[in-house]
């Protein structure tokens, strides 16, 4: 009689502590809050990014002071050494180049090989519209898959409003599961969902078409872009969400 007495003891704690866990489990879930902010770069180092052609820094283009990080246009891309899935990123960035154009890439993947590689991966697009070469020789359109803030060849920003060549803007993109936010100083200008049926299409009609799966990757590099533009960096930091919530707005 005790035994059992004591079996049955032993499978309510069980039952408990199962339950709470799963409580404690799901309260997390529910709250990115609860994630911390890691900053990727900060003070003087850029330790963490190394150039995206080579294993290590890049020798020129691009130098961190004070927290500032400032690409001359001349260093090529830098990557995060660390790949990141499930994220809300942010940043603050100004344009010094009248026409200039830059962006920030994330679930980047090596597509190509290990001697030639070929870094590719969604893309916040950095650029100033007005005075972009492009748009004023008609191969651009205003609004279209290739201007500010937009999801680079896949989907257009919406309605936005940012700041001139030397002024500071904010950027922030939110990634969980497969849908995706771009925000631009303060507001939504794009989401999308990584996988459906639209998103494939939209890719099959990009230049990103014959890469397997572009873009849904379970998790990627970091990316920033050096397009020969002149542009500084500044409070760029990334925290890991929660897969169970679907928008992370504030």
């Amino acid at each position: 009689m005790r035994l059992r007495t004591f079996f049955w003891l032993l499978v309510m704690v069980s039952l408990i502590a199962c339950e709470n866990q799963h409580k404690g489990t799901e309260e997390a879930n529910q709250s990115g809050e609860e994630q911390e902010w890691q900053v990727l770069f900060n003070g003087d180092t850029i330790e963490g990014w190394r150039a995206a052609k080579t294993d290590s820094l890049p020798h020129r283009g691009w130098k961190l002071q004070s927290g500032l990080l400032t690409g001359s246009g001349e260093g090529g891309d830098i990557i995060s050494t660390e790949q990141y899935g499930n994220f809300e990123l942010e940043w603050e960035w100004k344009m010094l180049t009248k026409g200039g154009n830059s962006g920030v890439k994330y679930f980047v993947q090596n597509y190509g090989t290990n001697e030639k590689k070929e870094w590719l991966g969604l893309e916040y697009q950095i650029l100033d519209d007005e005075n972009f070469s492009w748009m004023k020789d008609g191969r651009m359109k205003p609004g279209d898959y290739r201007t500010m803030a937009s999801l680079y060849e896949i989907y257009p920003a919406g309605k936005k409003r940012y700041n001139p060549v030397g002024e500071w803007n904010t950027s922030r993109i939110v990634a969980q599961g497969n849908h995706v936010e771009h925000w631009l100083n303060g507001e939504m200008v794009l989401e999308c969902q990584r996988g459906s049926d639209d998103f494939r299409e939209r890719v099959s009609k990009s230049k990103f078409a014959g890469h397997e799966k572009f873009g849904e990757a379970h998790k990627g590099y970091i990316l920033i872009q050096d397009h020969g533009s002149e542009m500084v960096f500044r409070n760029m930091r990334i925290r890991q969400l929660p897969t169970t919530v679907k928008h992370a707005g504030r």
